[in-house]
């Protein structure tokens, strides 16, 4: 089963998916204002945050 949680704030929406058995993470981080997205997949869910937001916001 797949858990889903949603972050934001004023400027960035994070979309964190769990894997399909509990392991893994992909986090869909989109920006508010221009649309712009990126996606990353890491084993820790804080991982896959930090890496989409990063690479969105390079």
């Amino acid at each position: 089963m797949h858990r889903v949680r949603v972050e934001h704030n004023k400027d960035t929406l994070l979309i964190h998916i769990s894997g399909e058995v509990g392991q893994g993470w992909t986090t869909l981080a989109i920006d508010r204002s221009t649309r712009e997205w990126s996606i990353a997949q890491r084993r820790r869910q804080s991982d896959a945050a930090k890496a989409a937001y990063g690479t969105l916001y390079v």
